[in-house]
């Protein structure tokens, strides 16, 4: 069984819990990873802490409360031509890969979210066959103009 806490503007994890989530993608990302800024600054516009439309932040844990697996869920602020929720940070412990915790994250991610999510993953990403098990389809491919 996988115990799932959901964090939002209203219902904050403590400083102490903030930290630990940010610390677990920092380092359960891996390789498609980010700076450990990038990682606060996401939470913080899912928590609403900085301008934003909000989102959510889920965690699973295991029996004995270790940290199993971290969400973050932002809100665009758009609706129909772009999605409504992107999911930009997923990470699972990698202890417990392999056990359904990344599938009962992004089933409840589904649940959480109002309306339709995106993702970004990059093609040789493992867990785009996750991503793709629950019902995420690639509908573009993705280019920048990086400034």
């Amino acid at each position: 069984m996988v115990l799932i806490k959901t964090f939002d503007s209203e219902n904050k994890p403590t400083e102490t819990e903030k930290e630990q989530l940010i610390d677990f993608l920092y380092k359960h990302l891996e390789q498609y990873g980010d700076p450990r800024a990038d990682i606060e600054k996401c939470a913080d516009y899912a928590l609403k802490e900085r301008p934003s439309f909000g989102g959510f932040i889920l965690t699973s844990h295991a029996e004995n409360d270790e940290l199993t697996g971290v969400v973050i869920v932002n809100e665009t602020g758009m609706l129909d031509y772009i999605p409504e929720n992107i999911l930009v940070y997923i990470a699972t412990h990698h202890g417990y890969r392999g056990q359904g915790i990344g599938k009962a994250l992004m089933n409840k991610a589904s649940e959480t979210a109002k309306g339709n999510i995106a993702l970004h993953v990059e093609p040789d990403n493992p867990a785009r066959h996750l991503y793709e098990k629950v019902g995420y389809t690639s509908k573009y491919i993705e280019m920048r103009l990086i400034k």
